[in-house]
């Protein structure tokens, strides 16, 4: 009988857990226009809510070994419709951020790993040297669902809801360098302006979240020899494109509503459905 057991190596999961936040009245940084909309709105509605980002860092826990405090940074963008006195409503656009901590088993090591570089991999390497080792620390993966929007308003500038958080906004009442990623800041159409003495776009928001911690890690398991696939890659015929057509499924799905039973329940829910990208409704 062959031995089918091979050696690989992967991360093992080595604690989990999942979350339900709701996030109450966060502000939604807007750019320069969208802050002059929201001065002359009575009113405002969102019509997209996505997550674009998010950043995770593991710190040990004091007196707890094996034990990680996660902090989590996740980054939304804000697609919203606000009323002006013209009664026409006008499209803006900016980014929220939210936080939210867990701690989670982590167990210990206390090795230094560090793996071959394919671009230098000669005997006198001419790129740049990365730093592409890991310590004793795990690793945190964050799994998260578009938000579901609980709620929209425009605050006002003297309510005190939100003179206790520290201002984000640099010396021109805009963000400084840092204070968001370059890739969130390139999503919307403009620079991310806060000014805490005008009215805010505030929203309410709820998430759905798995957290997991994960270790590096060499396991023997038992596996079979690798097949080549046995279905042949068919390339289309450029020349006829009916003939492509005809072959492609027909959609039924879109032609029946869901149902509130089944996979259903939750479609018209949340932002992930609202249309940030042009192929959404």
């Amino acid at each position: 009988m062959a031995d089918n057991r091979v050696y690989i190596d992967t991360n093992r999961i080595l604690d989990s857990c999942r979350d339900k936040d709701c996030f109450e009245d966060v502000p939604v940084y807007l750019t320069d226009i969208g802050n002059e909309i929201v001065e002359r709105s009575t009113n405002a509605r969102v019509k997209c809510a996505e997550v674009i980002s998010a950043t995770l860092t593991v710190d040990p826990v004091p007196f707890n070994r094996g034990f990680y405090h996660i902090n989590i940074r996740i980054y939304c963008r804000i697609v919203a419709e606000c009323c002006t006195c013209m009664g026409k409503p006008q499209e803006v656009e900016g980014i929220c951020v939210v936080e939210k901590q867990v701690i989670l088993y982590g167990s210990e090591g206390n090795v230094n790993i560090f793996k071959s570089d394919p671009a230098n991999n000669c005997f006198c390497p001419n790129g740049p040297i990365t730093e592409n080792g890991s310590t004793n620390l795990p690793t945190a993966v964050l799994e998260v669902v578009d938000p579901i929007v609980l709620g929209t308003k425009i605050g006002e500038p003297h309510c005190g809801c939100h003179h206790d958080r520290p201002s984000p906004c640099g010396g021109e009442n805009c963000l400084t360098d840092g204070e968001m990623p370059e890739s969130v800041c390139n999503r919307v159409s403009g620079r991310l302006c806060y000014d805490m003495n005008g009215r805010r776009l505030l929203v309410s928001l709820g998430f759905f979240s798995v957290v997991r911690i994960e270790r590096p890690g060499q396991y023997l398991v038992s596996g079979c020899e690798y097949s080549v696939p046995e279905k042949e890659c068919i390339s289309p015929c450029t020349d006829d494109p009916c003939d492509v057509f005809k072959h492609i499924a027909f959609p039924v799905n879109e032609f029946y509503p869901p149902s509130l039973s089944g996979n259903g329940q939750n479609s018209g829910e949340g932002g992930g459905t609202c249309g940030c990208n042009g192929n959404r409704r």
